[in-house]
């Protein structure tokens, strides 16, 4: 059985980049409800003693995958999060040479992120990864994909369904692509680079 995450912050810690209400509907409501969802397709399935990893990894499409993704995605997604004061604002070591070799600097790594995020038609996800020999690539993920179940190494994402940002931004997805840096906290997503 899988339960949902707790946050390692409280609800108002990330305003006012995401608001606590957004929070509380965000996590407390949808990523619950993948949980719960999840929990009662398992039972007497296959994939019933699978890590949310190997769920995703090995699901077909539908409602076991859905929910297995969602809740794989929010985990990482709430995870690298830290209050502006706290978070570590600029990526340092292998993950920052890395972007710096590939983009030339850290702004165009962003602006290639937010870009690949506002193009993204419906609801999915944004995602920096990296490839098994440490190259770093950004993908789109529509619904519940992951980049694990293209044998990458998920590191970064952002969120673009509605509900991530919707009651804090309404119909402007750029903007609030944009304001996620202010609370990216690098030496989380450096810890997921492992090179």
């Amino acid at each position: 059985m899988f339960t949902l995450l707790d946050l390692p912050y409280k609800q108002e810690a990330l305003d006012p980049v995401i608001s606590a209400q957004t929070l509380s509907f965000h996590h407390g409501k949808h990523l619950q409800t993948y949980v719960d969802n999840l929990n009662k397709l398992l039972p007497g399935s296959e994939f019933e003693s699978m890590s949310l990893k190997d769920i995703v990894k090995n699901a077909p499409a539908g409602a076991v995958f859905n929910n297995a993704g969602q809740i794989l995605n929010h985990e990482l997604y709430f995870k690298q999060f830290r209050t502006v004061s706290d978070a570590a604002h600029e990526p340092t070591g292998a993950l920052a040479a890395q972007i710096l070799k590939q983009w030339g600097s850290i702004d165009v790594f962003k602006t290639d992120f937010e870009s690949k995020g506002v193009s993204l038609f419906g609801s999915g996800w944004v995602w920096l990864s990296s490839e098994a020999d440490g190259t770093l690539v950004i993908t789109q993920e529509q619904g519940a994909s992951n980049p694990i179940a293209k044998s990458l190494n998920p590191l970064l994402t952002f969120d673009v369904w509605e509900h991530a940002y919707y009651l804090d931004y309404q119909n402007r997805r750029a903007v609030h692509l944009s304001a996620l840096w202010q609370i990216i906290d690098w030496q989380v997503i450096e810890n997921r680079y492992d090179f």
